[in-house]
């Protein structure tokens, strides 16, 4: 007896392409992503899982063995795919999720080089953005409670007979494209992002972008808790190590760090300062340059002078949630300090009606690191 394969047809040909015409966007960031554990710190390959739940948010990330988990300097192809769809959006462009590029717009906008080397972490980034597989509640409907997907659905590279790579094309999700097309979702995100080197810096301005802003008081968490929220595999202890040692380099773009302590607690604040390369904050010109052009790489391109007028939009740059109350409830277990802290009574009135206990985790990681 014969056995039939079902073959299915391909993704891309029911979409229509958004080519990508240049690399000059002004990074963004889906803000889903900023503050919650989706992506392993490490460049160590990693296989161990990130079981995260706090309130109703859960988000479960696995990897296969041949690949590892999608690494935080992955994401950056995430960033840059954000960047130049919102970009797009601003120019009255049609968009879709099946993006045609070539690896130099990539590279080049990321900060990255561009050698035969560059090209081939970039193929590795892709296949671990593909075989990585998310689970999250995260803006689930009334009636759905799980979500299910890869960062990337599929990806394919056009060749010479040489091997030499021309152009690229893949296809991000529905879950993630969504939260780019909504501009409610978006955030502005400073050019110097890419020259962090760390992990934990880099996952540490994405917090900070996310839940700071420019709030003037800042932001203040507990260490334990952002451990939790960073889905690391490092002990507490030397997560916290890591934080002092941050704290007192200073690296983050546009953010000041200090580390407080209140009785046997250990606390981080993160205030804005005027350290940006960029104003990230404020809309972007409509005629102008971009400011993509900060990050110090000799193969960042410039981005041209706008010949257009602004775009209407329905998602105003400049609307961004005051105090990102709707994810205060798992962003910090004494977020009260940080607020009132220049308000003795006020304080006082709040600790009567906030707790401080930090939200409990009833997921266990399975064996694979050091907690």
């Amino acid at each position: 007896m014969s056995s039939r394969r079902l073959i299915t047809a391909s993704e891309r040909s029911k979409l229509d392409p958004f080519v990508v015409a240049t690399g000059d966007a002004s990074p963004r960031d889906q803000r889903d992503l900023m503050e919650r554990p989706f992506f392993s710190l490490a460049k160590a390959r990693r296989t161990a899982p990130i079981l995260y739940e706090a309130g109703d948010v859960r988000v479960e990330v696995y990897a296969v063995p041949e690949h590892g988990m999608a690494t935080i300097w992955d994401a950056d192809v995430l960033i840059w795919a954000a960047s130049q769809i919102v970009e797009a959006e601003d120019l009255g462009f049609k968009t879709s999720r099946f993006l045609r590029f070539t690896p130099y717009q990539l590279l080049t906008s990321t900060g990255r080089q561009t050698g035969a080397r560059d090209y081939k972490l970039l193929k590795g980034a892709l296949a671990r953005l593909q075989s990585t597989i998310i689970r999250t509640t995260i803006r689930n409907g009334e009636h759905w409670r799980r979500h299910q997907f890869s960062w990337i659905n599929e990806w394919e590279e056009c060749t010479t007979r040489d091997g030499r790579v021309e152009g690229m094309e893949f296809v991000l999700p529905d879950w993630f494209y969504r939260g780019v097309i909504d501009r409610s979702l978006v955030l502005a995100i400073d050019p110097a992002y890419f020259k962090l080197t760390g992990g934990i810096e880099r996952w540490l301005y994405r917090v900070a972008r996310k839940h700071a802003g420019r709030q003037p008081k800042g932001w203040l968490f507990e260490i334990a808790h952002l451990h939790e929220k960073s889905g690391s595999l490092v002990r507490v202890t030397d997560f916290a190590l890591q934080l002092r040692r941050i704290a007192a380099r200073q690296p983050l773009p546009g953010y000041r760090l200090r580390i407080e302590r209140n009785g046997r607690r250990e606390l981080l604040r993160i205030v804005p300062a005027h350290l940006s390369t960029v104003p990230v904050d404020g809309a972007v010109d409509g005629v102008g340059t971009s400011h993509a052009n900060g990050i110090g790489i000799s193969h960042a391109a410039l981005s041209g002078l706008r010949t257009h007028q602004p775009q209407l939009t329905l998602w105003p740059e400049t609307a961004i949630p005051g105090l990102n109350l709707e994810s205060n409830k798992e962003s910090n277990s004494c977020s009260w300090a940080a607020q009132t802290a220049d308000n003795p009574a006020t304080a006082a009135q709040q600790r009567s009606k906030l707790s401080c206990r930090q939200p409990s985790l009833p997921l266990s990681r399975k064996p694979g690191g050091e907690r």
